[in-house]
């Protein structure tokens, strides 16, 4: 996000952001710091990339706090709440980002063991997180999940990944109106291809060479062309009538509905 420039649209916020070491979760939360929030960053065991996440928010004159943990687990989604409501005194915005994905070539190499794991990565963590956050949140406060264009159309070599992307969409949904009287706005943005450091580590080497040149633009997008929907959903200023939204950057596909 070296060429961001921020305009003060979180100003003093106090930001977690899961799966915030790298990828899209670097690029958000780096941009919520150039935005003027303090951001607390919940990662597995990536803590090269985690700490240089964290000079970037630092460079950008906030607070930055690094929480490692598997969020696969009840008990760290709840830990992680905890540590930022205490480290900032609080909690206004919630990015849940962080996921996994294995790709598979049948259904029949799907293992329950991979299925629930993935849906306690993927999915249970984004419940379990925001169930320990809504406490903290409040009237202004906003949410925004990580979803994909898989849960928009499925993927045969992706299926549980898939999956849980539909959910969160549906999650997502569902949540707005379940929170709309509380004045806190939950959206999601749903990518097409991203070049971030799951793809090479998950996908077949054939798959990464070629990845992103389906789509009419002809290549994956990167992490920092996504921080600002982020940036948007979070800002008031900027998105207030939005709640229940999917914005989804497909780099000119177009999906029925």
């Amino acid at each position: 996000m070296s060429d961001y420039t921020g305009r003060d649209l979180l100003r003093d916020r106090r930001a977690l952001v899961t799966g915030g070491d790298s990828g899209i979760g670097r690029a958000v939360a780096i941009a919520f710091a150039k935005e003027g929030a303090d951001v607390a960053i919940a990662y597995l065991s990536e803590h090269e990339d985690a700490e240089a996440t964290a000079e970037l928010v630092r460079k950008a004159g906030r607070q930055c706090v690094l929480l490692p943990g598997d969020l696969a687990r009840a008990e760290q989604c709840r830990e992680v709440v905890a540590r930022t409501v205490s480290a900032f005194g609080g909690l206004d915005l919630l990015v849940n980002n962080i996921a996994t994905q294995q790709e598979l070539d049948s259904p029949e190499e799907l293992t329950e063991e991979q299925w629930l794991h993935t849906f306690d990565v993927n999915m249970h963590s984004y419940f379990r997180v925001t169930h320990a956050a809504l406490p903290h949140l409040g009237e202004g406060s906003a949410i925004v999940n990580s979803a994909s264009v898989n849960g928009l159309r499925g993927n045969k070599k992706l299926i549980d990944y898939s999956a849980t992307k539909g959910a969160i969409i549906a999650w997502t949904y569902s949540m707005a109106q379940a929170l709309a009287d509380r004045g806190i706005r939950i959206n999601a943005v749903a990518p097409g291809p991203v070049w971030t450091p799951l793809i090479p580590a998950t996908l077949e080497e054939s798959h990464v060479e070629n990845f992103g040149e389906q789509v009419p633009l002809q290549r994956p997008a990167h992490p920092d062309e996504l921080a600002p929907s982020y940036v948007f959903l979070a800002a008031n200023q900027l998105s207030s009538y939005y709640t229940g939204e999917v914005i989804a950057a497909l780099g000119g596909e177009t999906m029925p509905g």
